[in-house]
């Protein structure tokens, strides 16, 4: 027993204990969440390809900076509206966001007669928002038919275009 007692002793006094293994650890952390600004589009301008005769027929282009272009044998009629579609996004500081541009073709009606309108383009550059949000333009190609009917022709239901965060 002494002897016991002894190894006892001379393990305290150099420094030396039990040795005891961790079987867990533990570590702590926060969460956080930044709600930001939902996006929206207003239009502050509809698209205006303003007087056109049509004589033999063709295409106008509605460019996004407002200009007409022809092919065929239509003539650019003095008066009326030149403007392509416009549009105000607004939205987060900063983000990047993708436009959804009406597909396929599209009918403008007057009366019984008709016209075609599509090939949208824009001229979004894939810039992010900035405070003010970000003014965008939609243009198309309308498509004229030989000695189409003199009237006032508008698309027989609503153009869509959307915008979401990319």
């Amino acid at each position: 027993m002494t002897r016991l007692y002894l190894i006892t002793l001379i393990l305290l006094f150099t420094g030396m204990s039990p040795v005891f293994s961790q079987a867990s650890a533990t570590a702590n952390f926060t969460a956080s969440a930044t709600i930001i600004q939902p996006i929206g589009i207003t239009t502050t301008s509809n698209m205006q390809f303003a007087n056109i005769d049509a004589q033999n027929g063709g295409e106008v282009i509605l460019t996004p900076n407002n200009t007409r272009i022809i092919t065929g044998e239509l003539v650019l009629a003095e008066g009326g509206n030149v403007s392509a579609a416009t549009f105000e996004v607004t939205g987060q500081n900063d983000f990047a966001f993708g436009i959804s541009l009406p597909k396929g073709t599209h009918r403008l009606s007057s009366g019984s007669e008709s016209m075609l309108i599509q090939d949208f383009t824009t001229n979004y550059d894939g810039s992010s928002l900035n405070g003010d949000g970000k003014t965008i333009r939609v243009g198309a190609s309308l498509i004229v038919r030989p000695n189409q009917k003199p009237g006032d022709y508008i698309t027989t239901g609503d153009l869509q275009i959307t915008v979401n965060y990319n």
